[in-house]
């Protein structure tokens, strides 16, 4: 598992192929907490039954910390199949 302690608000998420998956709110447990604003923006729109709400990616999923980004270690299209939507 990737060293979370690098991570901190704000910081951008981006699939191995470099495109935006979305904006760090905060890392909750093995999860990373996207913020509401663009969970999901760029790659499905963030519209619809997506807006809204937090979603959710495994830390799993992280490949490394780059500066100011977090790269995950799948390509932006395949990560937010991956995502977790909060729970109501």
């Amino acid at each position: 598992m990737a060293d979370t302690s690098q991570i901190t608000e704000h910081m951008e998420v981006i699939g191995a192929d470099g495109v935006h998956v979305g904006t760090v709110d905060h890392v909750e447990g093995d999860r990373i907490k996207l913020t509401k604003k663009d969970s999901g923006a760029d790659v499905n729109e963030g519209t619809g039954s997506h807006a809204g709400h937090h979603h959710y990616i495994s830390t799993g999923l992280i490949a490394g910390v780059e500066g100011d980004k977090v790269r995950l270690s799948a390509n932006a299209d395949v990560a937010v199949t991956f995502e977790e939507e909060e729970q109501a």
